[in-house]
């Protein structure tokens, strides 16, 4: 059994753990967070860790300690902003290297942002001031996104002459194609009514102080949900992303899921603790 015991030890990443969720802060707070090569890898290390601890995927609430597996992940950035994009010296360092150089530099950032979009746990960002570039392709892949009244969101890289690629297919699937066309080809910051008007944020709050309440509240709501319902979520929906057979093909599989999820051990409690009245084991007291 996989112990939730000795999490990564990471420098320029927080990494706390409180009962079913991790609370992973960005914390370079001088350089606004920005996204440097230690910190890029430090995050890929703690969502790998993290999503193999997963209740959803593990199909268990804690292990052998009694430890409590993970069912959310929330990602926040200390400071006056959640994070401002590709740090400086990365991009200097860029200009000087070759095409197969940049070529690993842009692996190590899709597997960041792959890492947190086909992440198990239910991911929350809480997010104030910018989040540009790189910072709005971490905010494109979480599932629910809790914003300050004085967020500004870019897709930035256009002022620079290059492009949002890499975040790119998480942005487009985020928010849809005409709307990431505009945004790629304005690379202006977007303030937070349009945020949530476009669909890239769920929520405002007035400031800094209440997006713990606000997260606390949905932790709160996905914590009622059974951990591999809401892990299976996602992958039910990536498989409807990549669907490549026809309609009857579709429905057959659909037909064979929800089979599979009756039939599963998290499927038989929540049909139990239903007809007897009672809360499913997964549910917080």
């Amino acid at each position: 059994m996989i112990s939730m015991q000795n999490p990564p030890q990471t420098e320029l990443v927080k990494l706390e753990i409180l009962g079913a969720t991790g609370h992973i802060t960005l914390d370079r707070e001088e350089k606004y967070n920005a996204l440097n090569v230690k910190m890029i890898t430090e995050l890929c290390t703690i969502f790998d860790w993290t999503a193999k601890r997963s209740a959803g995927a593990l199909d268990s609430l804690e292990d052998s300690d009694g430890n409590q597996y993970l069912r959310t992940l929330v990602i926040a950035g200390a400071g006056k902003h959640f994070c401002a994009g590709a740090d400086i010296n990365m991009m200097r360092d860029a200009g000087a290297q070759t095409a197969e150089e940049n070529r690993n530099d842009s692996k190590r950032l899709d597997r960041l942002f792959n890492s947190l979009w086909a992440h198990p746990c239910f991911t929350i960002a809480s997010i104030q001031g910018v989040a540009l570039g790189g910072g709005a392709g971490l905010v494109a892949c979480c599932d629910y996104v809790v914003a300050t009244e004085n967020v500004k969101i870019a897709l930035s890289e256009g002022k620079l002459g290059i492009l949002p690629a890499v975040i790119g297919p998480y942005v487009y699937r985020r928010l849809g194609s005409a709307c990431f066309r505009r945004l790629a080809m304005q690379a202006s910051r977007i303030k937070s009514d349009e945020a949530l008007r476009v669909g890239f944020i769920e929520q405002i709050v007035s400031d800094k102080d209440d997006l713990g309440q606000a997260v606390d509240a949905m932790i709160e709501e996905v914590h009622s949900t059974g951990p591999s319902a809401a892990t299976l979520a996602k992958q039910l929906t990536l498989e409807f992303d990549h669907w490549s057979g026809d309609d009857e093909q579709l429905r057959l599989f659909t037909l064979d899921f929800t089979s599979k999820m009756r039939g599963s051990k998290e499927g038989q409690e929540g049909l139990s603790s239903f007809l007897e009245k009672r809360p499913p084991n997964w549910k917080d007291q």
